[in-house]
């Protein structure tokens, strides 16, 4: 991402996601409030984003270290702001993540959703766990919101053939991730379906939200033009549906997930 989003062929723009950073940290600290304090723990952030609240999760653990791995350009280049000693950030992919082995804790915070097969990303977090390791992953799992559906349909008549929603496709059941955790050897686990509610100045605002996040799909085989003229009717669509309210309640599932090996 970048502060200039048209300039970025990745289609994050940092500054369009934290446009919204205070409701948008609240999962996030709610996860790592999950994770069990240890001594100088070694840490991997995998979507680390822009680096900012990664560095801040590196303080708040007391790390040793901790790298952040994005696949975003323009994230990764914004990241490079908040390294310091033992804070580290790189360009790569979670899908194709191989993981070294000796980490004390994997996280990844509203990342893996855009990650087609959750039991092999799991597998893999689960590889790069020393004895005792911990995992704290965050989903969306608002799949089910009208704003979130009508974007796929407002998005479909302007391509041909949309990208796949990735929340609907990529994330599983609550219930799944708690089998998947035991079945993957964590003797301690938490698993929960946390509703965020947060009041948006108005219903239109909800396209700001998404601009930042799972609209981002669309924007590369839209190209720029179409993809202000999708934005708008996106928009137009959304109030005609839901009606312009002031402040808008906006609600947002997440599921958190946690988990510990066994000494």
């Amino acid at each position: 991402m970048s502060s200039d989003s048209t300039s970025q062929p990745d289609g994050w723009d940092p500054a369009q996601y934290n446009k919204f950073a205070e409701d948008r940290e609240r999962p996030f600290w709610d996860l790592a409030a999950m994770i069990h304090k240890v001594p100088s723990p070694q840490v991997i952030d995998l979507g680390c984003g822009d680096g900012r609240l990664a560095a801040e999760l590196a303080r708040v653990l007391g790390a040793s270290s901790l790298l952040g791995v994005d696949s975003s350009p323009a994230m990764i280049t914004t990241a490079q702001n908040h390294r310091s000693a033992g804070v580290d950030f790189v360009a790569s992919d979670i899908e194709t993540w191989s993981p070294r082995g000796g980490y004390d804790i994997v996280f990844s915070n509203a990342a893996i959703h855009w990650v087609r097969d959750h039991e092999a990303v799991l597998t893999a977090c689960r590889a790069a766990l020393d004895r005792g390791g911990q995992l704290a992953i965050q989903v969306p799992a608002n799949a089910d919101h009208r704003a979130h559906e009508l974007a796929g349909i407002v998005a479909s008549e302007f391509l041909p053939a949309p990208p796949p929603d990735a929340v609907a496709v990529n994330v599983l059941s609550p219930e799944r991730y708690a089998e998947l955790l035991h079945e993957l050897g964590f003797v301690e686990q938490r698993v929960r379906l946390e509703v965020y509610a947060q009041e948006l100045s108005t219903t239109s605002a909800v396209v700001e939200w998404v601009k930042g996040s799972s609209l981002t799909r669309f924007k590369d085989p839209m190209g720029p033009e179409n993809f202000e003229r999708f934005v708008d009717a996106y928009r137009a669509r959304l109030v005609t549906e839901l009606g312009e309210h002031s402040p808008y309640f906006y609600l947002f599932k997440r599921i958190l997930v946690w988990g510990r090996l066994a000494q």
